[in-house]
């Protein structure tokens, strides 16, 4: 896509130098849960607002990053790596004891 790289010393957050230029990293099943896991951390009041610093706790959206990483888990059953697969349950477990003790 044009305009998605750009030669450049430093890179912007969220790029990685490769070849002397500014890319997105590599997508990968890894990289995508975690940054479903990112999102639900955010909206569950762990991670502060970059810009802001301030910290919000919204558990709808957090119950809907849940809800989609449950989701793909169950529809990717007998097509993961191990390791693909044991990321999943892990961050999905640890998710859901958060959630539960952010809605008590």
């Amino acid at each position: 896509m044009a305009g998605e790289e750009k030669k450049c010393d430093e890179c912007p957050e969220g790029h990685v130098m490769r070849d002397g230029r500014c890319v997105l990293p590599e997508v990968t099943f890894a990289a995508f849960v975690m940054s479903m896991n990112t999102s639900a951390l955010f909206h569950l009041g762990e991670l502060a607002d970059p810009a802001t610093g301030e910290k919000m706790v919204d558990l709808v959206l957090a119950k809907h990053a849940i809800d989609t990483l449950a989701m793909i888990e169950q529809k990717t059953v007998g097509n993961l790596e191990k390791d693909e697969k044991d990321l999943l349950a892990e961050i999905i477990y640890d998710l859901k004891m958060r959630y539960i003790k952010a809605e008590a």
